[in-house]
Parts: structure tokens; sequence; C-alpha cells
């Protein structure tokens, strides 16, 4: 099951093990439990302070728990953690013995400050990217506190859990029986969600610190970019993000950032975290902005907890997010069968009917993708013709499950028992209504500038874009603009690094000329 690099890999892994550790499964005669006993069987080969028992009493088969040989688990695998849960797998075992987590010790403090037993169960699918971060996440909190335990769920393998949890969205975390949030979340999320003293202590902090010379608002491309040409000039820099990576952390396949012939939106965003870090760049993950104003030669940024940070020159790079239908029950339904990401939830929908929501590249790249996967897709577009690349168009139009209406405005998403049962539109020439019936919703219409906030501060195109010169100024002296914020046309990651860079620049030649 597992290569010979990958074994070696491990070898150098698992020499960091710092306790023996115990795999318990909970198996009967299926496949899925042979492969599963195999899988453990090949990695506890890898270390001699790994034991592996076949005697779990899990009432989800097959599955495993990963603990202390000393302690009892609490951390569980429901499904065999192949694919991107792989890592998942390997830093169970390492943070179950007791090696260290890289997280900082505010948060470490935090997770050990919380009470009362807490039994998180996270759904996922293996193609999910974003996934894996919320596992890790909820099984490093397991690992250093008592109260906490965590299972990992392959909702593909487990059919039941997820109708019994009616789970249309992956992730989806379940908190002792009920549903405490979906898609990615950091550590520092989480804790922040379950310890209500948290944004209190932060706004304090935040307040006291000092006048930056160039604070950065948004922590995708751009924002990193800008960083890290602010901090070359040796000037005081921050960079205030409502989670590192933005948008591309959300992106599974690129293709086209320039020398590097392929990667994904996880690896990218890991290795501009790591770039920024190399730098003296003081970083404020998980921090909304709501305010921007000035005062003589201040800036002052105002923050949703309550805090404030001053800078003489600010870059703004919030940069995007999906567009939505704005339709009546789409915000009810959503993460119960309206869904932004075919590539995370569609395993969620095999044999079912779903409807794709836009015409262009994203939209038809979904169609392709969910046919395999789905009964049967309909993808409805609001023009008159699709607006795809013609060769996407091609293999769209030769998958025998998949139906094309053009000229039709989405009109209400309707449901029953807490789920999405119809799509219903507006045929545009005849005025009529029709429905669709379906269990999942998939929109792919665009992306939305995240500048709602800057309204009555600075000038914003009827789009809500961010108004840029050529040197990404903004209508109020000293705060610049970056990304795909801004009114700079073609949204890429690599035309954002570059808009990133010159916004830096043009600060720090504002900064040396005031």
């Amino acid at each position: 099951m597992l290569d010979t690099n990958i074994k070696t890999q491990l070898k150098t892994y698992f020499e960091k093990i710092v306790s023996p550790v115990t795999l318990t499964a909970t198996l009967d005669d299926s496949p899925a439990s042979a492969q599963m006993l195999e899988l453990l069987n090949e990695v506890a080969e890898q270390s001699d302070k790994i034991t592996i028992q076949t005697s779990g009493h899990s009432k989800n088969t097959p599955s495993f728990t990963v603990g202390k040989t000393d302690e009892a688990a609490r951390i569980a695998f429901s499904g065999l953690p192949m694919g991107h849960e792989m890592t998942s797998f390997i830093l169970a075992i390492l943070q179950s013995s007791g090696y260290p987590p890289k997280v900082e010790e505010d948060i470490l403090e935090s997770i050990r400050g919380l009470t009362g037993k807490l039994h998180f169960q996270t759904f996922i699918s293996l193609s999910c990217h974003n996934c894996p971060d919320v596992v890790q996440a909820l099984n490093l909190m397991s690992a250093i506190n008592p109260n906490i335990e965590h299972e990992m769920i392959d909702g593909a393998l487990f059919q039941g859990l997820v109708d019994q949890y009616q789970i249309m969205a992956v992730p989806t975390v379940i908190l002792n029986g009920v549903v405490f949030g979906q898609g990615r979340m950091t550590v520092e999320e989480i804790a922040a969600k379950l310890d209500t003293n948290t944004a209190a202590r932060d706004a304090e902090k935040l307040s006291a610190k000092a006048l930056y010379d160039s604070l950065i608002i948004g922590g995708g491309p751009a924002g990193a970019s800008a960083a890290i040409y602010s901090a070359r000039k040796g000037i005081r820099t921050g960079i205030l993000a409502e989670r590192f990576g933005g948008q591309v952390a959300d992106t599974v396949g690129i293709e086209n950032f320039i020398s590097v012939q392929e990667t994904e939106g996880p690896k990218l965003v890991m290795a501009l975290e790591q770039h920024v870090k190399a730098y003296d760049v003081e970083i404020m993950n998980l921090q909304k902005a709501t305010g921007l104003s000035k005062s003589g030669e201040e800036i002052q940024i105002t923050l949703e907890n309550g805090g404030t940070l001053k800078s003489k020159t600010v870059i703004l790079s919030t940069g995007a997010r999906w567009r939505e239908m704005n339709v009546p029950g789409e915000q009810e339904y959503r993460g119960k069968g309206v869904a932004y990401c075919p590539h995370c939830d569609g395993p969620l929908y095999k044999g079912k009917r779903v409807a794709v929501i836009g015409g262009g590249n994203s939209g038809v790249e979904a169609a392709i993708d969910l046919a395999g996967i789905v009964n049967h897709v309909t993808l409805v577009e609001f023009d008159t013709k699709l607006r795809a690349d013609a060769v996407l168009q091609k293999k769209m139009y030769s998958m025998p499950n998949v139906t094309v209406i053009t000229n039709a405005l989405s009109k209400e998403v309707l449901g029953a028992d807490n789920k999405v049962t119809t799509l219903r539109y507006e045929d545009r020439a005849s005025q009529q209504m029709h429905d669709i019936a379906l269990e999942g919703i998939f929109v792919q219409i665009g992306l939305l500038p995240n500048t709602d906030w800057l309204k009555g501060s600075i000038d914003l195109s009827p789009r809500g874009e961010v108004i840029v010169d050529q040197k990404g100024e903004t209508s109020m002296p000293g705060v610049f603009a970056a990304g795909d914020c801004t009114t700079v046309p073609y949204k890429q990651i690599i035309i954002a690094m570059g808009e990133g860079a010159k916004a830096s620049l043009s600060a720090f030649d504002y900064l040396i000329r005031s």
C-alpha cells in the first residue's frame, strides 16, 4: 500500500516519537477493514515504538484509535486516512506520543484551559483539501487536553452517519452531537470559538501595539508580497488577515504560476507564510478589519473585536469571495445542499442529482468533475450561451449525464427536512417558471471584492472594487491597494503578487517623501 519512498520518510519522521504509541483497530471481514489493517501494519513496521491491537469496540467499522500506550486514546479515524489525510494520521502519532506541536504558546495555553468534555467529530471526504486542516487542528487539541476527543469520519464510507447528521458539505464538525462549524478552520479559530475571552484579550493586545510604518490588510498573495517587500526595506511592517492565504487556500490545482508547473493552493499558502515569516513581519491572523480612517498623518484601522491599529501607510489586499446567487433560500440551505466547492463536497452527492450555476470556465469544469460522481448534472447559465473555453465545453457536452440550460435566471432555492430539494428558475425568453428536482446546487458565478467595510472611506468602483492608479494609490493619501479587491483587471495569483510588490514600493516612496 505504501511505496518504498514513503516508508523511508516515515522512518525518519518516527524518530521524533517521544513515548510508545498504540493503534487500536475495530475491524470486520470487509475489504475496507483489510485495507485498514494493511495500512496500520505497514506504518507500525517503520518504528518499534508503534504497537497494533485489533481489540477495538468502536460503533464505526472499520476504524482505529491513536494514543499513548499508557493512556486512553482520544484520537480516532473512522475510515482510511489516505490522500490528504495521511499527514493527519502521521501527525496524530507524533503528537499523541508527546511531540510538541508547532503552535504559539498563548494558543496552547488557551487549549489547555478548556474545561468540560468536548467530543468532536469531523466529516471529511478524501478529495477535500480543506479537511486536513480541521482534522489536524482537532487532533492536536485532543493530544494536549484530556478533556477533548476527536474522530475523523469519511463521509463516503459512513453514509448512515452522513444521513443522521444531514451532512451536505465537508468539512463539517460536530461537537457533542451538535453542528459546531463548517469549512476550513485553523486551530487558532477553533480555540478562539471555544474560549469566549479570546476576543477581548486580542483587542487589548492589538490596541497597545506601536505605530506601524506599513500595515497590510489581507493575507493572500498580494498581501504576502507587499509584506515581504516592505520588510526588506527595514521598516516596521504588520500584516492583518482573517485567514492567511485567503482565497488561494481554497484553490485545488494551480498550473499557471510561472516557474512552478503545478501546485495546490494549500501548498502555495504554506510557502507564502514561511516566506513572510522569514522576515521581520508581525502577523496578526484571525482578525477582521471593519473601519478605515485618517487623523493627521496616522491611518487607523478599526477591528471587529473592538481593537484598533495605527500606521503611517496602509496597503489594502483583502481579496475577493465567492459570488452568491442572492435568491431566497440560498442562505437557509447553505451547507445543506447549497455549496461552492465541487471538489470538496462533490463526493457527498454520489448518485444524486445536482445543478451547477454558471457557464464560465469554473462552472463547466465543475460540471465535468461532478458528472463522474453524481447521477445527473444540470448546468444553468444566465446568458444565452456559455462563456467557457471551447475545449471545456466539448468535454462537457460529451458526457451523457449533463444537461445545459441557458438564458435562465435562478429565482429560488427550495427544500424540505433541512435539505435542498428544488432549484426554481425563470426562462428569460418566455418568462415561464420551471423547477428542477435535485439534492445539491453548486454556485460557480465568479467573485466579489471584500470591500464592504471600506464604503464611505475611499473611492470604490460600481462593482465595489478599490479604485487605484498605476502606482496602486487610492483616494486616501497613504493608503494603497493591490490584488483582487482592486480595479486592476485579470484576477490572477501572479498578477496579485506583482501588484502587492508595486503597492509596497509605492508606500515606501510615500514614506520617504512625506
